[in-house]
């Protein structure tokens, strides 16, 4: 092992480190997170990591491609072909870049706005996917583009308009056919929802004069939604979209706005003069004519999917912030709750307790409870313990001598009443899921290179922090009636992404039981970003960030508890250049969806010279973003 010069913060580091590796902090403090439920064990046959263009299955599964790029998702129009595209025919075709999935499932015979029904039907054969399209690459869409910034001929309106509509969600009814899946092409539930989509704002900013522009007075209306990234489903039937990455939409330079909280609302979002001048062709883009607009993203949508009709809103209760997702905890007669995190490097996590109980039986009434509420954030103490700050407007800090003047201040600007309310800065926190088997939550932590070493704490333990790790937050209580909407947790490192053999201890994970199991040489992995349970309560992590470590992005699974937690295995692998988001299962388990983003996003690829053209091979069709469709050829659930 290279000697490191003698530097007591290093010393610090070093031993933060190592207290996590060696089962996370404070563990003597806190309770398991076991559950009555056991868990199967993972068989499958592990895939090793690799690097090439093609996607990577274990032996004895398949997958369908369902749904990519410029797929029609209405009945009558022609198949894509990318050099006639426009934006009307984008606008009834999948969207780019799909990110978050929702399977919500289909029961028979049940009006529309019934989502409840729908839900608890449980229906693992025909169902609805909801889809984010979480933003656009013209390099990899047009020819005569050089890069995503630049393009040597042919930028248009009409390209801006295309990828405008590319954006947003989709909505597509599919049904199981024979072992695989098809898409329902003429089913009155397909639907996009995209940036020009008439939105409603919901929540105590609904009509401030911060989200006032000249199209809306009224601050209670806006068009569409951008940087969708992950989301939520709730038990009453409605799906939640985030809005993440809004900033590189809008162009403008932030010092020449005259109110210095929204010139630094405005930067801290990543609004700059260079950004993509999509103001020249809408001019609410523009900060320069529209200041406020901004102010109308960064908020979690929340739409009726079995309803088309419906208008989607924007639940400002839930903070505005570059959202990954918010999930949701739902015990019957008690409040809702609801995790997210903030996925910018030294950003915060994120929950919500809803005002009054979620009850099964009345659709009508759950659909008030993301509306009425409180916010808020995390502090993660160095013994393990934690305490959840509320965001309101007159506590502590969070009043007029600092600039906040209502609680719709404290929505808007929730980055800043957070930092000053003592959260805890994390690396970057990306997707927050409950496990519903032992009903822990999960926080991913992708990464964070700028993390110096004197601001390391016991929840962060690495500086510069390349390979992302991975949180076990504790409620209250035993498996299954913990207390989520108490003010008080546990807390605990769950795994420390990268190779457990690496040289330097900053670059090396930490993994399961290590006494009782050693991890395979394919089974470590780096860049946390989406999770989900399966139906035993399985963990699958997807990944982002990979190939710098030298190995394609993908999936892994692992148990939460036993012999075997926090020991992955490597499920699923990516073609070069893409990352895989959004798993999601069917009730049954016996299907796993797979979003595929960016593929051949490398160096130098575009669409004149692409890397390569997963998953057509075709040479009259670029690389395109895609939704796979996972099961097992002997029709058992996936994984066990």
């Amino acid at each position: 092992m290279k000697d490191f010069p003698k530097n007591p913060g290093r010393r610090k580091l070093l031993k933060a480190i190592g207290g996590a590796t060696a089962a996370g902090a404070a563990t003597s403090f806190i309770p398991g997170c076991g559950s009555e439920h056991k868990q199967k064990n993972l068989s499958f046959q592990e895939i090793p990591h690799s690097l090439d263009f093609n996607h990577h299955l274990p032996q004895g599964y398949s997958a369908d491609i369902l749904l990519s790029w410029g797929d029609p998702i209405v009945d009558n129009i022609e198949q894509f072909d990318p050099k006639k595209l426009t934006a009307q025919s984008q606008s009834q075709r999948f969207g780019y870049n799909n990110d978050f999935i929702a399977f919500m499932p289909l029961a028979e015979d049940t009006p529309a706005g019934r989502g409840d029904i729908h839900c608890q039907s449980g229906n693992s054969d025909r169902g609805l996917l909801c889809v984010n399209h979480e933003y656009t690459q013209p390099h990899l869409m047009f020819s005569g583009y050089n890069d995503e910034y630049s393009a040597t001929r042919g930028v248009s309106a009409e390209h801006v308009a295309i990828e405008m509509a590319a954006c947003g969600h989709s909505v597509v009814e599919i049904k199981r056919a024979g072992k695989g899946w098809q898409p329902v092409l003429d089913s009155p539930y397909n639907r996009r929802i995209t940036s020009t989509t008439p939105m409603q704002i919901s929540g105590p900013a609904a009509g401030d004069k911060r989200l006032q522009t000249t199209a809306d007075p009224s601050g209670t209306q806006v068009l569409g939604t951008i940087g969708n990234c992950a989301g939520g489903k709730t038990p009453w039937g409605t799906v939640l979209v985030a809005e993440e990455g809004f900033g590189g939409a809008f162009q403008g330079d932030p010092d020449k706005i005259e109110d210095p909280r929204e010139a630094h609302n405005h930067r801290d979002f990543g609004i700059t003069p260079h950004n993509r001048n999509l103001g020249e062709y809408d001019r609410r883009f523009d900060i320069q004519h529209e200041p406020n607009e901004p102010n109308r993203f960064g908020w979690m949508v929340e739409y009726d999917p079995y309803d088309p009709q419906s208008t989607p809103r924007k639940l400002t209760n839930l903070g505005r912030f570059e959202h990954e997702g918010f999930t949701l905890v739902c015990k019957p007669n008690q409040p809702v709750v609801a995790y997210g995190g903030d996925d910018d490097e030294g950003q915060f996590v994120y929950r919500y307790v809803s005002k009054e109980a979620y009850l099964p039986q009345d659709p009508v009434h759950n659909r008030k409870l993301l509306t009425e509420g409180t916010l808020y954030t995390a502090r993660f103490d160095q013994d393990g313990s934690g305490q959840w700050l509320p965001l309101v407007f007159g506590q502590g800090p969070l009043s007029s001598k600092n600039g906040f003047h209502n609680q719709a201040d404290v929505l808007i600007d929730v980055r800043r009443a957070a930092a000053l309310l003592g959260a805890t800065p994390m690396d970057r926190p990306e997707d927050v899921e409950t496990n519903p088997h032992n009903d822990c939550t999960y926080v991913m932590l992708t990464k964070n290179k700028s993390r110096a070493e004197d601001r390391v704490d016991a929840a962060n333990p690495r500086a510069r922090n390349a390979a992302g790790h991975i949180l076990e937050v504790v409620p209250p209580g035993k498996s299954g009636v913990r207390d989520h909407a108490s003010d008080k947790f546990r807390w605990r490192q769950f795994l420390l992404g990268g190779n457990p053999n690496a040289e330097n201890p900053l670059e090396r994970g930490a993994y399961g039981q290590q006494s009782s199991y050693n991890i395979s040489s394919h089974g470590w992995f780096a860049n946390p970003d989406n999770v989900a349970f399966d139906p035993q309560g399985n963990m699958w992590v997807a990944t982002d960030g990979c190939e710098s470590f030298g190995f394609h992005d993908g999936l892994w699974a692992m148990a939460t508890e036993g012999p075997l937690r926090a020991a992955p295995k490597h499920f699923f692998g990516c073609p070069r250049g893409a990352e895989v988001c959004g798993p999601e299962f069917t009730p049954d388990g016996k299907t796993l969806f797979v979003s595929v983003q960016h593929p051949a996003d490398a160096l130098n690829s575009t669409y004149d010279q692409p890397l390569h053209r997963w998953p057509d091979n075709n040479p009259e069709l670029p690389p395109r973003p895609s939704v796979l469709a996972i099961y097992r050829d002997d029709g058992g659930e996936v994984g066990s």
